[in-house]
């Protein structure tokens, strides 16, 4: 029999994501490989079993002093991956909404001095401690939201000294919850006020100081670059990108956001790991990136945060063959914490089908942030698991009003619960 430290159990569905190639495309985003009346049990930080609740008694034991956890009528899912956050920041942009409101678009706002610069000044001047603490906050929000593993950019420094401290705080992270959380280099986020007019000498700034260091120190698993008018063209991107390769680090980018910029093909070009945004992406680009094997990862509520008027085109990369993913882009300009907003959104304005979104929040969201096997509910994978108290796995995108969960386990242990679920895990008797 398989020994478990735990059994989760009187699920209506389990949503395992255990079929099919990784990552998903195309019709294979379906595939959520259902088990009705399901059950889990974990052992340490992994996965023991997942089956039929009516095999469990045949299959499993309980291990003296292990639990169990009943979610009558609940379903589960793996936990949730969010493939684009920038979680470590200062201070806020609620001021700029009223801007927003008026008329300014992102880009009016960033060549006044607000936006992302604004972000900037803020974060330069917040200590390492504080960045940490306010990072923390947000992500322990994050997890009572079902997140299981997230990815985390640097990009408010845009100096040496700033991005580096701002990588430390993202591995502090690690450390100080079970989350899984991966880094990423985003120094060529903007050019900073002191290169204002010389955005060539910035990224031989990047190039040539800014990544070595980062390898160096081997804080940061992606290099990413925001090409966009603006920003950084996609001669300039090609170049940051190219020399975080160099350096060992995988390839990101922002690509398409505002308008098309010749993003996405520097992404199909460099066989990089995914392209992120793509509002304005064309039919040529998505032929490009799927044939490239680019993961896209789209950020439904970005659009809507940023009174864009437009919304990610999660039908068009599905349908043309493109591994879509999806994140949060949690950042000033879109304060979003909660993946199952994220994924109604990816179903009402991506015109993804609930199954899909969940298949881009979970197992292609983990390939795209490059976490091997994760966003699956299998044997020997890590036990993380989100708990939702719905009749079916539908709802989490078919609901505009997301449903948080009733428990979360990372790595086996539960770090949200309702005080109901608590008040019955203590009062049950172990299973023998």
């Amino acid at each position: 029999m398989v020994g478990a430290d735990a059994i989760l159990s009187g699920f209506t569905e389990v949503a395992t994501l255990s079929r099919g190639p990784i990552p998903r495309r195309g019709v294979a985003m379906e595939d959520l490989a259902r088990i009705e009346k399901g059950a889990i049990a974990l052992s340490g930080e992994t996965i023991a079993w997942v089956g039929k609740t009516s095999q469990l008694r045949r299959v499993v034991r309980l291990r003296k002093g292990g639990s169990r956890w009943e979610f009558p009528g609940g379903v589960a899912v793996p936990g949730l991956v969010d493939a684009h956050t920038h979680l470590v920041f200062a201070g806020d942009r609620s001021g700029e909404v009223r801007r927003k409101l008026r008329g300014e678009s992102y880009l009016d706002i960033a060549r006044r001095g607000g936006g992302l610069l604004g972000t900037v000044r803020a974060t330069r001047a917040a200590s390492e401690m504080a960045l940490f603490k306010e990072a923390l906050a947000r992500l322990k929000r994050m997890v009572r939201w079902g997140t299981t593993a997230i990815e985390a950019k640097s990009g408010y420094g845009l100096r040496l000294d700033t991005e580096l401290r701002m990588l430390r705080v993202v591995r502090k992270l690690s450390g100080a919850t079970r989350a899984t959380i991966v880094p990423t280099f985003l120094g060529g986020h903007a050019v900073p006020p002191e290169f204002a007019g010389r955005p060539g000498k910035y990224v031989r700034d990047v190039v040539d100081r800014q990544i070595p260091a980062v390898a160096r120190q081997g804080i940061a698993r992606f290099c990413d670059v925001f090409c966009e008018p603006g920003f950084f063209s996609p001669e300039q991107s090609r170049r940051i990108l190219m020399a975080g390769m160099a350096a060992g680090l995988g390839a990101k980018i922002h690509a398409e956001e505002f308008v098309h910029s010749g993003g996405a093909r520097v992404a199909a070009d460099l066989h990089a790991v995914s392209a992120d945004h793509l509002l304005a992406a064309t039919a040529d680009d998505r032929e490009r990136l799927a044939a490239s094997g680019v993961t896209a990862v789209l950020l439904p509520t970005t659009p809507f945060a940023s009174l864009a008027g437009t919304r990610s085109p999660g039908r068009e990369f599905v349908d043309t063959g493109v591994s879509v993913a999806l994140g949060s882009d949690l950042s000033p300009n879109s304060w979003e914490e909660a993946m199952p907003l994220v994924m109604a959104h990816a179903v009402y304005s991506g015109r993804l089908t609930p199954s899909e979104a969940l298949t881009a929040a979970t197992v292609n969201s983990a390939h795209a942030i490059g976490l091997t096997g994760g966003g699956r509910i299998v044997p020997g994978g890590r036990a993380d698991v989100a708990c939702f108290d719905v009749p079916s796995v539908e709802h989490l995108g078919y609901r505009l009003s997301p449903p948080m969960p009733s428990a979360v386990f990372l790595g086996g242990v539960p770090e949200v619960r309702d005080p109901s679920m608590l008040e019955l895990s203590l009062s049950r008797q172990r299973v023998r």
